[in-house]
């Protein structure tokens, strides 16, 4: 159960998160019981990949970020360089499509995230192979959006 302790308009509240199944948060704000509908899906853990991969670097400790890693590592076709969506959210609009160039730095992706719109920008020159979403699609941080070579 994680705990976090907030001061809103001078007012102390302890907040318990006791779980999350589906859409539905369960928390005690001051002791008292809540039940909290999200507006984004939580994944689900997905069980884990039948063949060991070794890697150079250090894993990184939630399993299902692990396996969508390794995921989109597999779907990438090769010499392409992946944009992925730096953080949870909706995409509002995509401004390129497959076979236009786009330069560093240039805009491919508008994102909602917290209410608040972001720029996804190209990280490199290139040709979009792949634009791996759509409007209003739901992503998830490390999603991969499109796909530059």
């Amino acid at each position: 159960m994680k705990n976090y302790k907030f001061t809103i308009n001078n007012n102390k509240y302890s907040v318990d998160i006791v779980g999350i199944e589906d859409q539905t948060a369960h928390v005690e704000v001051n002791e008292n019981p809540y039940q909290v509908v999200l507006d984004l899906e939580i994944p689900k853990p997905v069980s884990a990949p039948k063949t060991v991969v070794k890697v150079a670097h250090p894993p990184i400790p939630q399993a299902a970020h692990v396996e969508a890693k390794v995921a989109q590592a597999a779907a990438a076709p090769s010499g392409g360089s992946s944009i992925k969506s730096p953080l949870p959210g909706v995409v509002l609009d995509i401004f390129v499509k497959v076979g236009d160039t786009v330069k560093q730095g240039q805009h491919v992706l508008m994102l909602e995230a917290m209410k608040m719109e972001n720029n996804i920008d190209a990280d490199k020159e290139g040709v979009v192979k792949e634009v791996r979403v759509k409007p209003n699609d739901s992503v998830m941080e490390g999603d991969v959006l499109i796909v530059i070579g």
